[in-house]
């Protein structure tokens, strides 16, 4: 049977591309007849095996699946496509194809997005039929991998298909496990974000790197195009958390997002996400754009790095698109966790500019127009006004102006999803596990010694890499695998230190504005902001904003020509001793007369790194970070090396010990309260009353401490017993009752009554001494008439004292 399977492998192409022609069918019995003539068949794609067979149920152990099991596709994305047998089954061969809805695969045209190979070895591309994928290799397997990128906007529902090669026959299901529909998701739905995100169940983390691509120039959106100052403002964004939103659709615009919209300035934008550090693992920064669009080779795409985990495994950025209103473009919680508990490989997305609800111009240059009352963020459309730039009457779909790639450079840590790599991202994840700082090499791997690091990769204080090698002398056991033989860190230029002196923390220098003129001398600025000002409370003396004069243009005269400012350098070209390094600039306007333009476009210089092999001395990897020298609040943790071969390469000034801040969570404060005050008088004259006294809270408890104890206290008192005057108590018996109660009556309205005086009414209680935390009360009662036989100290001035506003400030 085997050696039957090789004879028709030959013709296995053919066989295979019956899949789409045939619907639902499974074939078997093949003649050589038939072989023959699907072989000189013409046509797109068109050489297919017209054979006879009958229909067969069941074979459902073969399935087409696409990552994440999606239903829609975003135009540009780029998705893992898996063909699969469920065991105990198997395949010798197989075709892949994707096409239009209700199309038949017999014009390209018909043909939606592009397949992209990941294992050579399995797979390759069909010969006959360019965009169709087939095996590399007719032998035994279970499972394949590629990667489809989704078609651009407008494709619609696209068919994705598989027909599957087992011996002699054929499996192929045109409404089954081996065909997947996709229809093309709209960006502008509801105008509102996707929602719900789930939550991410992925192990580890994950280094993506996201590059801009600007397409917005003249020749892509010609109408009204701004040919002076246009440019994409610096790139703000970071990866988060479902808790933080930085922008979305149907959302407000914060303030960070106001001024990156309307001035492109993300320093406002950055304190705001730093200000959610919790939510936030990676804040990403790139640089402006000016003018917004040049060659690739005249200047590289900005682009930034940036990590994820199981918390924060959403990114959002943003970018201006200027000059403009408020227009922008950007990614809002673009999820980079997928429901297999792994990490997307590949986002590609085009953008389409939206407004931020901000300002209410609606050309590329409109005046300055707030909008009150602020309106939500909302995508552009074509129907928004007719004097917009991106106006279509007949209401067609805005052409892209960007597209933002995320491509999966590392992970880190151990991974939960069963997926495999591919060799990319093997190589991707051994890569970054180099730079690791621990010496596992096994006893029976004998190396030479570690060459000195070479000098950093970055001149400047960008992060880069620096690099050592040793050779490998000996391998005593063949059967234990010996590490690599190049060593990675990452570092950053000369005199670029994350640790300064300084207590004033300031953030690195925002990109320099354009030139305030296009031609002449003018001036132009730049910015940055603190990140972290002094302990001791003072304020910051360190400038926040610098200028410096600009010549762009020299000669203004007719027969001159207009070009942009000079771009970034690039890197030097040497990573240690002398180099050279160049920058560029384009020509934006050729000379009013006609003449040729004489203006250099290119520009370049020496560049000195630092020396080669000027590491004295080898030194031990760090130790683990002591612990915090507290228990709660801040303190201080350090950590040391060791030299380990001093003696043979001389005197090392390398510090052995370093010392940082650390920060755990906030000490339990306790409440604090004042001293008692002093015991007010008896609220009585005579007989049994009371006595009271307070205090106040001074601090309420914090993080946990001791709730506040009582503020009032109150005890009894009793001064004498009260007497009573025996001739009145006989005058009282003589007088018939209608009299005494008639006196009565009159000394409730005078006043009280005590022995040998009579009193005035209490007054009423004075205000509270205190809004909260405890205060006092008064009120008086006075002498009215003192009788002649009453001692003075028996009839005197009464007050009383009570408690008021007790509770807490």
């Amino acid at each position: 049977m085997m050696g039957l399977y090789y004879y028709y492998y030959g013709y296995l192409q053919a066989l295979q591309l019956l899949a789409w022609t045939l619907p639902s069918m499974t074939f078997a019995s093949f003649t050589d007849e038939t072989l023959e003539r699907a072989a000189k068949s013409e046509g797109y794609c068109s050489r297919i095996l017209r054979a006879q067979g009958t229909r067969r149920e069941g074979y459902n152990e073969f399935s087409l699946r696409v990552e994440g099991d999606p239903e829609f596709y975003k135009p540009g994305n780029s998705y893992r496509v898996t063909l699969s047998a469920a065991t105990p089954a198997y395949f010798r061969g197989f075709t892949l194809i994707a096409l239009k809805e209700g199309k038949e695969g017999d014009k390209e045209e018909d043909h939606a997005g592009t397949f992209q190979i990941i294992d050579e070895e399995e797979t390759q591309f069909m010969s006959n039929c360019p965009v169709a994928v087939t095996e590399s290799t007719p032998r035994r397997r279970t499972r394949i991998q590629v990667f489809w990128t989704a078609p651009p906007l407008g494709t619609g529902c696209v068919i994705l298909k598989a027909s599957i090669v087992q011996k002699r026959i054929i499996y192929f299901q045109d409404e089954g496990s081996l065909t997947k529909r996709l229809c093309e998701q709209d960006s502008t739905l509801d105008g509102v974000t996707e929602k719900p995100i789930l939550d991410c169940c992925a192990c580890g983390t994950a280094k993506y790197r996201l590059t801009f691509y600007g397409n917005w120039s003249e020749k892509t959106h010609p109408k009204d195009y701004p040919r002076r100052a246009n440019h994409w403002s610096a790139i703000i964004g970071g990866s988060h958390s479902k808790n933080y939103v930085l922008w979305e659709y149907g959302g407000y615009a914060s303030e960070g997002v106001k001024q990156v919209a309307e001035l492109g300035s993300p320093v406002k934008m950055e304190e705001e996400i730093r200000q959610q550090s919790d939510e936030v693992l990676t804040v990403i920064k790139a640089k402006a754009q000016w003018p917004a669009w040049q060659p690739l080779n005249v200047r590289a795409a900005p682009s930034a790095e940036f990590s994820v985990d199981r918390t924060r495994h959403l990114m959002s950025f943003l970018t201006m698109l200027g000059p403009s209103p408020d227009w922008n473009v950007g990614l809002s919680a673009e999820d980079l966790c997928t429901k297999e508990c792994g990490w997307v490989q590949k986002v590609i997305q085009d953008l389409i500019p939206w407004d931020a609800g901000t300002d209410s111009g609606v050309t590329y240059e409109s005046p300055n127009k707030p909008t009150v009352p602020q309106e939500k963020i909302r995508p552009l459309t074509s129907l928004d006004h007719p004097q917009s730039p991106f106006y279509d009457p007949e209401g067609g779909s805005i052409k892209s102006v960007a597209r933002v790639v995320i491509e999966r450079i590392a992970r880190k840590g151990e991974q939960c999803n069963i997926v495999p790599d591919n060799v990319d991202d093997i190589v991707a994840d051994l890569a970054a596990e180099a730079s690791e700082d621990e010496d596992d090499t096994p006893e029976t791997c004998i190396y030479s010694n570690w060459s000195p690091w070479s000098a950093c990769s970055s001149s400047t204080c960008e992060k880069g890499k620096r690099m050592r090698q040793r050779m490998l002398k000996a391998q005593l056991d063949l059967s234990v695998p010996c590490p690599e033989t190049q060593d990675f860190q990452p570092c950053m230029g000369p005199g670029c230190s994350d640790e300064d002196g300084s207590t004033c923390m300031m953030s690195e220098w925002i990109t320099w504005s354009p030139c305030s003129v296009s031609c002449g001398m003018g001036m132009r600025s730049r910015e940055r902001y603190v990140k972290q000002f002094p302990d001791d409370g003072s304020m910051c003396k360190v400038p926040t904003e610098e200028t410096e004069k600009c010549i762009v243009n020299e000669e203004c005269s007719p027969s001159s020509c207009l070009v942009t400012e000079w771009g970034e350098w690039d890197e030097c070209s040497a990573s240690c001793g002398m180099g050279m390094k160049k920058r560029h600039r384009m020509i934006k306007m050729t000379p009013a007369d006609g003449s040729m333009c004489k203006a250099e476009v290119t520009e370049a210089e020496k560049c000195m790194m630092p020396e080669c092999h000027t590491i004295p001395c080898m030194l031990s990897p760090w130790s683990e970070w002591s612990d915090c020298s507290v228990t709660c609040g801040k303190g201080m943790r350090t950590r040391q090396r060791m030299l380990k071969s001093a003696a043979e390469l001389g005197d090392c000034n390398e510090e052995l010990e370093q010392v940082e801040k650390c920060m755990l969570p906030e000490c339990p404060t306790d409440c604090e309260l004042t001293e008692w005050s002093q015991w007010s008088e008896c609220n009585k004259s005579c007989g049994k009353g009371h006595m009271i006294r307070t205090r106040m809270i001074e601090m309420e408890p914090q993080f946990g401490g001791a709730p506040c104890p009582e503020t009032v206290q109150r005890k009894k008192c009793r001064i004498r017993k009260c007497l009573r005057n025996p001739s009145i108590e006989k005058r009282r018996w003589k007088e018939p009752r209608e009299k005494r109660r008639s006196e009565l009556v009159k000394e409730d309205v005078d006043g009280e009554q005590f022995p040998g005086c009579k009193m005035k009414p209490w007054t009423a209680w004075s205000e509270c001494s205190k809004l909260c935390g405890g205060g006092i009360q008064e009120r008086f009662m006075t002498v009215k008439k003192r009788f002649k036989s009453t001692q003075i100290t028996s009839c005197k001035d009464k007050k009383e004292l009570r408690a008021c506003n007790v509770h807490p400030c």
